[in-house]
């Protein structure tokens, strides 16, 4: 049991209709919140799912000492469509062929404020999906989002970064049970071992491996063991039309995508008026610091922290790591902290 008020639900968002076509018959948005909303409505943080992630799994850093304060905020963590709870491709029949980021991010905007009364963000903290939906979210709703904290994430899925997913994407298809459209007749065993091996050799960094880190601080006896208890075993629990919805909302992500800037992103990243925070891990393999050193220009009120270390993505998401948890914490304790610029 927590020491502060935490509520769960799920939204009803009725048949929805996506941007690039078809609708999700009956939406369904799962949430979760900690803390509790002030008298003003704008003591809100937006927390956002990272791929494959629920609410549950990100509960980890919320706490008075922990990287997002209860007691001093109203969090949000809305359950991305098709991780497992929302609505997803996996249950949902005509499920469209892509929902994309803004797609979400416009479904959690009707829940802050239909659900809640909640029009002002404090801020939105997110970590790699989760962070670009953060970055959309400071994109799409430019006078409401006082702060973004962009942990591992970028505006626009990189060319390398897609080229990744792409990998996940064909091994998927490439399953005797794939009927095509990210659709299968039953969970593809072998595949989602694959898949897992896969994203082993991207989530964490070349010093990682090099270092033994999997078995001198994870604890693992072998490498074989690292693969199957914390990749293999992590996959084979999602089901593998959600796993390939996520990936395509991934591989989209896009904040330019939208009639405002028609694909520039120069223009996007200029339109924000939030205090961005951008936090790339040194050694990430998705989401590289030069991909955030090249934002960072047109960004009105900006800074860039290196995470540092051997970590890779992991280094974004630093359950069980100390060291780098504390390094996080400080830094997002700091950002809020901060007073924003009235004038932009």
């Amino acid at each position: 049991m927590s020491d502060w008020p935490v509520q769960s639900g799920v939204f009803e968002l009725g048949d929805l209709p996506v941007e690039r076509g078809g609708v999700i018959r009956q939406a369904r948005l799962a949430w979760e919140t900690h803390g509790t909303l002030n008298a003003a409505r704008d003591n809100v943080i937006v927390y956002p799912c990272s791929y494959t992630a629920t609410h549950e799994g990100q509960r980890w850093l919320i706490g008075p000492d922990g990287v997002l304060d209860p007691q001093r905020y109203f969090i949000v963590i809305p359950d991305m469509f098709s991780n497992g709870l929302s609505s997803g491709a996996a249950d949902t029949p005509d499920y469209p062929a892509l929902v994309t980021l803004r797609d979400n991010v416009q479904a959690q905007e009707r829940l802050l404020r239909e659900v809640f009364g909640v029009q002002q963000l404090a801020a939105v903290y997110g970590f790699s999906m989760g962070a670009m939906q953060a970055y959309h979210w400071a994109a799409l709703y430019p006078e409401q989002v006082e702060r973004a904290i962009v942990v591992c994430g970028s505006a626009r899925t990189a060319l390398h970064n897609r080229v990744f997913l792409s990998g996940l994407l064909r091994t998927l298809e490439a399953a005797p049970e794939h009927l095509g459209n990210g659709r299968f007749s039953a969970e593809p065993v072998a595949a989602l071992r694959a898949f897992g091996h896969i994203y082993a050799g991207w989530g964490l960094s070349q010093d990682f491996y090099r270092a033994e880190l999997f078995r001198t601080v994870l604890g693992a006896p072998d490498l074989e063991t690292f693969l199957k208890t914390d990749w293999e075993d992590g996959f084979a629990a999602s089901r593998a039309a959600n796993l390939y919805a996520q990936a395509l909302s991934w591989m989209h992500g896009d904040i330019s995508a939208d009639p405002r800037y028609a694909g520039d992103l120069p223009a996007a990243l200029s339109a924000i008026r939030a205090r961005v925070l951008l936090m790339p891990a040194e050694t990430d393999l998705y989401f590289r610091v030069a991909d955030n050193a090249a934002e960072l220009p047109y960004l009105r009120d900006a800074e860039l922290q290196l995470i540092p270390g051997p970590w890779g993505h992991r280094a974004g998401s630093p359950a069980g790591l100390p060291d780098e948890l504390a390094f996080l914490t400080a830094a997002v304790h700091r950002w809020l902290a901060e007073p924003a610029d009235p004038t932009l």
